[in-house]
């Protein structure tokens, strides 16, 4: 991208704020992993990720490992297509499951990074990445894992961007141009 995609702005709030959000709206608080001194300064709780350099992983072990809820949404800050009616359906999926990891998943793969966690789960991400495991995907090894198929969760993307991330200036543009449109409507 270029730039830090956390505190890119979409219709005048950065990514990361909108991510806290909609998490706060569906679970009872909301943390950010990452510099306390670059979040907190916007209002949100932070705490530094234990893993720096681990990736998403890392980040997923220290929110897991600070949280004291059973449940644990975990979400990216660079999804601007999420959706609180959405979350608020994972979550659900996930209080009636007796899985580890309630994850969704897309015609290229799984979406580890906006899925709903078992405190439990900290034990085997924190062994996994002693192991030198970065790919989440990986991480999740040995967990009871109940997915979301595409049919489940396209009745609330009809357009398929729900788990569209941003990697790039284009990317960025293009949720730009999609979210004003929507404002605008």
């Amino acid at each position: 991208m270029g730039r830090d995609k956390a505190m890119l702005e979409l219709d005048g709030v950065p990514l990361v704020v909108r991510a806290a959000r909609l998490a706060q709206a569906v679970a009872a608080d909301a943390t950010i992993v990452g510099a306390p001194e670059r979040f907190e300064a916007l209002g949100w709780n932070a705490i530094a990720d234990e893993f720096p350099g681990a990736g998403p992983l890392g980040g997923i072990a220290t929110a897991l490992g600070a949280s004291e809820a059973e449940w644990n949404l975990v979400i990216a800050c660079d999804l601007p297509y999420l959706a609180s009616a959405w979350l608020e359906f994972l979550a659900k999926r996930a209080v009636a499951s007796d899985a580890d990891v309630v994850l969704p998943m897309n015609t290229r793969g799984a979406e580890p990074l906006c899925a709903m966690y078992r405190k439990r789960c900290d034990r085997p991400i924190r062994a996994a990445l002693a192991r030198g495991t970065r790919k989440v995907t990986d991480g999740l090894a040995g967990l009871r894992i109940s997915e979301i198929e595409p049919a489940e969760w396209k009745a609330f993307d009809s357009d398929g961007l729900l788990f569209k991330n941003m990697n790039s200036p284009a990317d960025f543009e293009e949720a730009k141009a999609r979210i004003e449109a929507r404002v605008k409507r």
